[in-house]
């Protein structure tokens, strides 16, 4: 009895040892590794197991590395970190590639062998744009922009500088003459009839001293004769 039960914990201790080791490397023994591309200059890689597909548990030992397409420049050699975005099978690098286009190589050694190749192109990101014109001159006191008049608003200032010449027209021409002015004008009237009355007085004074000196003429002519 007792070597029946001694045999029996023997041989369930060897089947747990060939079973430990199976279910080890039940995924396999390597790695698919798939550089997807980048993102704002970080590498992106997808690793899982070849055999199954499924996502790694642990972490990595990777490293990436970089050349320029033209091979003078070269980045690297960069670790993976876990990649929240693309959970649970995605990767990138904490560093950031600059602009261009490269040949990552993305190599796996641990928890098995991988590798991984891609050309990545990163893009030239453009500046953030600046306060336009308007904006500036408004909070720093420049000039605003003015925008072109509608039809209608020109319409209206053109009749609105009509206006302003008409008052103006009416404005600097002369006023009608006051009472002031017409009594004047009458004064001016009466020196005209004083000054025609006195030549007539003259004229009339002019032909009695004529008279006067024809009757003394006739006078003087008689008493010769």
């Amino acid at each position: 009895m007792r070597i029946r039960i001694v045999l029996s914990a023997t041989l369930t201790a060897l089947g747990l040892m060939f079973l430990i080791p199976a279910a080890a490397h039940a995924h396999g023994d390597t790695l698919k590794v798939v550089v997807t591309g980048q993102r704002a200059g970080h590498v992106t890689t997808d690793i899982t197991w070849e055999n199954d597909g499924d996502a790694i548990d642990e972490n990595v030992a990777a490293t990436v590395n970089a050349v320029s397409v033209d091979g003078t420049r070269t980045m690297g050699p960069w670790r993976l970190v876990r990649d929240p975005a693309a959970a649970p099978a995605g990767w990138t690098t904490a560093e950031t590639l600059p602009p261009g286009s490269w040949k990552v190589t993305v190599e796996v050694g641990f928890p098995a062998l991988g590798k991984g190749e891609l050309e990545v192109g990163v893009p030239v990101v453009d500046p953030a744009p600046t306060t336009g014109a308007g904006t500036t001159g408004a909070t720093t006191g420049g000039t605003p922009a003015v925008s072109a008049p509608t039809p209608d608003a020109a319409s209206a200032s053109a009749s609105g500088s009509g206006s302003a010449a008409a008052t103006s027209a009416d404005a600097s021409s002369p006023a009608p003459a006051p009472s002031g002015t017409q009594a004047a004008s009458g004064a001016d009237g009466a020196a005209v009839w004083w000054t025609t009355a006195g030549v007539a007085v003259t004229a009339l004074a002019g032909a009695g001293v004529g008279l006067l000196l024809r009757r003394r003429r006739m006078r003087g002519a008689c008493r010769t004769s």
